[in-house]
Formats: C-alpha cells, structure tokens, sequence
C-alpha cells in the first residue's frame, strides 16, 4: 500500500471516546464514504469491529480497528500520528465466517453469518436436549445442557474459550464444537471438526425445552433446527500492526495460564 495515496473512512461505536477520536482523525486525515475509502478504521471495541466487519462482509474493503474501547483483543493500538505509514505496514488476515441457518418452531428458516461463533442456549430454566449429526451422520444422540457453540479459530478466544473450548490457530483447517455446562454426557467436553464440516442440531422437547440460537449478535428464537458450515462465499479482511497479528495473538494467549 502507498502511505501517500490511501484514503480512510472513520467508524465510531458512538461513545463519547470514539466520537472524540473520530472528529480528531477526520480532521487530520480527510473522510470518505466506505465505500470508496482504501481502509475502513473502527474505532471502538471488539464488539464494534464485528459489526463493522460484518457490514464490509465480502466488498473487498479492508478494516483497521484500533482501541477506544474495552478488552480490545482485536485491535490494534490507538495512535493517532502517521497513519498512513502505519497503515501501510500492517499485516492482513482474511477470514471466513460461518454461515447459520435455523428452522423455528412456527416452520420460518433464517440465515445469518457469525465471525465467532454460532451457539445454542437454553430460553427458559429447562435444559436444553439436542441431538447433533456431523455431514448427516447423527454423532451424539442427546446431549442435555445449557447450550453448545461452534466456534471459529477466529473465535476460539472469545465465547468458545470461556466456555472451556480449544484455541485454534487462526489458520488451523479446524472448528471447534464445544458443550456449555453439558449434564449429559457429562464428560463429554466437545471435538474439533474439520473446517468443511456441517454440523446439524435438532432441539428435542422443544415445547418443553426451547432453544434459542445465536450467529454473534443475531440471535433466533424457539428454533428447532439449526445448521452451521463455513462459508465458501463470505471473507473478511482485518489489518494489524507488524508483530501484533491476530495470530501472533492466538499463540501468546495460549501462554496466560
């Protein structure tokens, strides 16, 4: 990339800090509508990223996100000085998201795509009973829980860790299927399946027992089926600061315990 040429569209998660940040850097550096900005720069958190990346879903555009938000695992520091040259020496990861589609009790399918994860989560006190088949082979006749997830190496670190799921490296060939809080099996802990899996969940008792099904931040409710595969049409391309790189951050995460 040419630091002398590249053109940048500023997104605020609409805090007061990012709001701040944005005005700064649209003043410094010029603002065009995304989508005829080079980069995309979010400017927020982890959760703005995702919505960002999900409305650049597969235009090309590549998005830089840089920290005025919490956690911040995915972003890069917040520096505003020489951002084109910054910005031209960043690393690129393309990702595929996973594509969900759910069937709900009233016969409705519907789609949507999650960068993290896909996950299922019991709607009421009851818990959930869920037969899962892999490539149309039933492989668990009945797992009771409080939900499970496929995860994404992308998110392995997120939902998928805390739910005592595998890290996987950001270019592992893998998905991880993981259990929240199973009962039965109860030592069953999950498996890692290979990335062009699909994986099918039926919800049993699902009057008594209703499961609602999440693709990041779109979430379905009173679904009685749901099937996950990785998508052979969507990517999303993020940019990091050398040494920084979201797998580089995968490793070291894997370190912390």
């Amino acid at each position: 990339m040419d630091a002398k040429t590249l053109t940048f569209s500023f997104a605020s998660s609409g805090t007061v800090e990012a709001d701040a940040a944005a005005k700064r850097l649209c003043q410094r550096y010029g603002q065009m509508p995304y989508e005829q900005a080079d980069i995309v720069v979010a400017l927020g958190g982890d959760g703005f990223l995702l919505q960002t990346l999900r409305e650049t879903m597969s235009t090309g555009k590549r998005v830089y996100g840089m920290n005025r938000g919490t956690v911040g695992f995915l972003m890069n520091e917040y520096r505003e000085g020489a951002l084109p040259e910054r910005l031209a020496a960043t690393v690129a990861e393309t990702i595929r998201p996973l594509e969900m589609v759910t069937v709900d009790d009233t016969g409705t399918s519907r789609e949507a795509l999650a960068i993290n994860e896909v996950s299922l989560l019991r709607q009421s006190y009851q818990a959930a009973r869920l037969r899962i088949s892999v490539d149309g082979k039933v492989r668990l006749d009945e797992l009771i829980c409080d939900g499970v997830m496929v995860a994404t190496p992308a998110g392995s670190t997120a939902y998928n860790l805390s739910a005592h799921g595998p890290i996987l490296p950001l270019d592992a060939p893998l998905l991880a299927l993981t259990p929240v809080s199973p009962f039965r099996p109860r030592r069953w802990r999950g498996a890692l399946l290979p990335k062009t899996a699909v994986v099918r969940f039926d919800v049993l008792e699902e009057q008594k027992r209703p499961v609602n099904a999440v693709a990041d931040h779109t979430e379905v409710k009173s679904v009685v089926s749901v099937e996950v595969r990785e998508s052979a049409s969507h990517t999303a391309t993020l940019l990091f600061d050398p040494g920084h790189s979201w797998s580089e951050r995968i490793l070291a995460e894997q370190f912390k315990y």
